[in-house]
């Protein structure tokens, strides 16, 4: 049996710039973080006495003969693309969360990279961390073939604060220090605020490729690059976290974002951002696609109690950064 442990991403600058239909012609920047909130993958191949050859558990439990009549899309795409269906061993696949899907954090991508690493250890087939996010890029957008961006693939594999660049030929990385104010910071000073709301994110991020193509977006994703490349030379290349200039970044990236789609927020969403502004926080913004999911709030030190008084009835999840990416937990044969 194999377990993979692989984390959940918070994106900070830069989401919308991850499109292949955007970052192909245009380049694309991105500051995003792993936290330590979790996707477990355990498999193992099955006994040759099973009725069937695959069994996959997550919210539902399959039990299928073939490859062609698994319902999980990724799970039947990855099995493909590593060509399972020559394999003649049956395989289980079980799944667990610390956090659910269709909440902005990654999730989806962050199954798939947990699931490449797995089988790809359990085929003996080696991988570094560029080519795990390649191959987890490709299942999704040419095997899925879901309207996802590239960020999320890549912050799973790597893991850790990372400033990421799209271009035609190739993604690279450049790991931004955690240094000990930002870790501080981040614990102290930024709230993960469950807005109640999960969202099927392939709906919004459609629309947003379609606005692409038709270069409806490119002003706005234009100036959501400008303040990346601002954000990782003025504000997270330094010793310490500036909250304040790092506030008024995150918030002019939200009221952009806003733009790229008429789904990314509603009137209840912007009652949540409205709210958090009113009383303490400095910035606010909605994670992933939009739609619902997480909220991403900074509050300065002097206003953390007045905010976390009038978010008691939220659900608030405490976080870390982290900077392993996807790894194996448990290997034994």
């Amino acid at each position: 049996m194999i377990i993979t442990k692989t984390p959940f991403r918070i994106s900070f600058f830069g989401g919308g710039t991850d499109y292949p239909d955007w970052y192909k012609e245009n380049g694309g920047l991105v500051i995003s973080s792993t936290i330590d909130k979790f996707c477990y993958i355990s498999l193992r191949y099955l006994p040759p006495f099973f009725q069937y050859k695959y069994r996959i558990r997550y919210f539902k439990n399959e039990q299928c003969v073939k490859l062609k009549y698994i319902q999980h899309p990724t799970v039947k795409a990855t099995l493909k693309y590593l060509a399972f269906d020559k394999n003649p061993m049956g395989i289980e696949i079980l799944h667990n969360a610390d956090l659910p899907a269709l909440s902005g954090l990654g999730s989806s991508s962050t199954f798939t990279v947990g699931l490449l690493k797995g089988l790809n250890h359990l085929i003996k087939r080696k991988t570094d961390k560029i080519t795990l996010a390649n191959d987890a890029i490709t299942i999704e957008q040419n095997y899925v073939k879901d309207f996802v961006g590239s960020q999320d693939q890549v912050s799973a594999s790597f893991g850790g604060l990372n400033y990421i660049k799209f271009n035609k030929r190739k993604i690279s990385t450049t790991s931004i220090v955690i240094t000990a104010d930002i870790k501080r910071k981040v614990q102290n000073n930024f709230f993960l605020i469950y807005t109640g709301f999960q969202r099927k994110a392939n709906l919004i991020t459609r629309n947003q490729v379609i606005k692409i193509k038709k270069k409806e977006n490119d002003i706005y994703l234009n100036k959501m690059m400008q303040i990346t490349d601002f954000a990782y030379k003025e504000i997270f290349n330094q010793s310490k976290l500036d909250l304040i200039r790092f506030s008024e970044a995150l918030n002019e990236q939200w009221h952009l974002k806003k733009n790229l789609s008429n789904n990314i927020t509603n009137k209840k969403l912007d009652e949540i951002y409205q709210l958090g502004m009113n009383n303490g926080a400095s910035a606010g913004k909605l994670l992933g696609a939009g739609g619902g999911g997480f909220f991403l709030f900074v509050v300065n030190d002097n206003n953390l109690f007045k905010f976390k008084k009038k978010f008691k009835n939220f659900l608030n999840v405490p976080f870390k950064l982290e900077n392993k990416g996807s790894i194996i937990i448990y290997n034994k044969k």
